[in-house]
This record gives structure tokens, sequence and C-alpha cells, in this order.
């Protein structure tokens, strides 16, 4: 078991407050997965053929992704044989180290978790999703949480389309304590874009998140108000914006891969909010996102409070599928 030794190690270095959350969030998902995986190393003596097919359809159910699966099976083979194991439950720590290799591996940007704040300098972020994903909510947990590091946040309330979501965001710049930049709704977003932008640079605001309309009925509408906002941001601020973080329900599983790649193609989305992960028995949607689509997941919802909003870790979410069997190894 030295990976889950060396797993131990790594994650003991983060703060115990962040290692507890991901187990605790990933309890529904350790349940279902790993309690699974468990059953089958106790009723296989040996690694064969019968026991990768059952371990394949395990994976699948944890809504990991077929290709992922495939790719993931495929290793797990060659690696099985390449250190002679015979022991099932030596699979194990496999699996896991493969989990966390396949997450690191699957990019170029390799494990490009964290999110583009810029030093001395305004950092534009704009959020993407459909309705009814957790989007105001992530922003106004990440106003809080950018606000508790001593930062000046502004909001921009640019989902003029849906009834309600400026209101939505204006209560949660209040709950949080940061403005929030709006117009009337039915409003253009690119000039509610404008106004905000000119806001944060007269207040000097450090960070600026972005809410956009969610509807995804007409693609190309959404493709062409998504990139007139952006042309407005990078005509005020170049390079901006820094991050365009695509926000995603955990527990709609293969749907949202499906949302996933609809938005890509409409806009360039730098990273992944995975929210509702606590609620989800299958949060191997992590890895097929990460892997099928190239996009690394930067943060993820663990529960309901404020906090529960962390930077993503692909040791700790792997510690929390296999927190059980870790926890056993000291």
């Amino acid at each position: 078991m030295n990976f889950f030794k060396k797993l131990k190690e790594k994650i003991t270095q983060q703060t115990d407050s962040v290692t507890e959350k991901f187990k605790e969030g990933l309890t529904k998902t350790r349940d279902n997965f790993s309690e699974k995986v468990n059953d089958l190393v106790a009723r296989y003596r040996k690694v064969d053929e019968d026991f990768f097919e059952e371990l394949e359809e395990i994976l699948i159910g944890a809504d990991v992704g077929v290709a992922t699966v495939m790719d993931l099976i495929d290793e797990l083979k060659t690696e099985v044989k390449r250190r002679n194991i015979q022991d099932t439950k030596e699979v194990q720590a496999v699996i896991s180290e493969k989990l966390v290799e396949i997450y690191k591996d699957s990019s170029e940007t390799n494990d490009n978790t964290a999110l583009n704040i810029q030093d001395n300098d305004l950092t534009v972020i704009l959020f993407v999703g459909v309705n009814g994903v957790g989007k105001t909510t992530t922003i106004g947990k990440l106003a809080h949480k950018f606000k508790s590091e001593g930062k000046n946040v502004l909001l921009a309330a640019g989902d003029t389309f849906r009834a309600g979501a400026i209101e939505q965001l204006e209560v949660w710049g209040q709950r949080v304590g940061v403005d929030v930049i709006k117009q009337s709704a039915g409003s253009d977003p690119a000039a509610v874009m404008y106004d905000a932008v000119q806001a944060a640079k007269s207040r000097k605001a450090d960070i600026l998140l972005c809410d956009t309309a969610g509807r995804l009925q007409n693609k190309v509408n959404l493709m062409k108000e998504l990139e007139k906002v952006k042309k407005v941001i990078e005509r005020e601020i170049p390079g901006a914006p820094h991050e365009v973080l695509l926000v995603l329900d955990a527990t709609t599983g293969q749907n949202a891969m499906s949302q996933a790649k609809q938005f890509s193609e409409a806009t360039d989305v730098s990273g992944i909010v995975l929210t509702k992960l606590d609620g989800t028995a299958k949060g191997g949607i992590v890895l097929a996102i990460r892997n099928e689509l190239h996009i690394p997941v930067k943060l993820v919802g663990l529960g309901e409070k404020m906090e529960d909003l962390q930077e993503f870790s692909a040791e700790q979410y792997v510690y929390g599928l296999f927190a059980n069997l870790i926890d056993e190894q000291e």
C-alpha cells in the first residue's frame, strides 16, 4: 500500500479542514464506489478477466465515463502484469494511483487547478452555465472566499434574461458584503459588463466576478452573446477575462458532460466548477470531464456552507474516494 502512504503524506501537508471537507463531501460516492470495489476484492482471490469486467461496470456506474474507463482498465491490466500482482487487494492501491495519474496527465495544462489570479491587478472571472446548476451560489461563495482573504470584490449581474437572476445575485452581494453592478432586467449584458469593468477600475477592485445568462436553447445566440461580453471585457482590460469558469451540477452526471461540450464549443472555457458533488453517488464525473474534455476542474462544491466551495485537488479527491481504506493503513 505504498501509494496510499504517499497520498496520505501529501494530503497532510494541506489543512485538516480541507481533507475533512473532501472526505465528508465525497461520502455518497465513496459509499457507492469504494464499497463496491471492496466487495469485488473480497470476492475474487486472483486478478483475472472476470475481475476486470466487474471493475469496469463499477467505474461506469460511478459516472467515470466509458472512454475513461476503457483507458483506465487497459492501464490497470498493463500495470498488474508489469508488477506481477496476484492479490486483488493490491489492485486497490493501483486503481487510486491511476485515478490521480489520469487526472494529472490527461491534459497539456497538467495539474493546472489553481485560479489565474493577477498579482496587484484586477482579475476578471466570467461564469457560464445553464440555469439551475448553482452558478449564482458559486459566485456568492467565491466572493465570500476572496473577501475573507482581504480582497476588494465586485459582482456583475450579467444575466439580464432570467427573471429574478439580478435579485438573486443582489441577495448574495448583501450576504457577503460586496457591491453588485447591475442594470434593469432585459438590458444588454455587454453594457452591464462595461459598467462593471469601469466600476471595478474606479474602485480599485481586486476581483470582478461576472454572471451571464444560462440559456442553451439557441446555441448560436448564446455564442454571440458570450463573444460580445468577452470582447467588451477584453477591450477594456487586455488579457481579460482571466478565467471563464463553466459551472456544472455533478448530480446530473452525463448531462453535465453534454453541457460542458456545448459550452466549450461556444466559448473558451478555462476551468470547471462542479457543484453539488456531495449530493451525488457518481462523483467519477470529475475524471470523465478531465479525461474526455481536457478542461481542469478548478472548484468543487462539497456542501451548503459558504466554506464548502473548495479548490480542487486530485489527491484530496482520491483520498475522499478511498478514505476508509487509506485510514486503515495507519
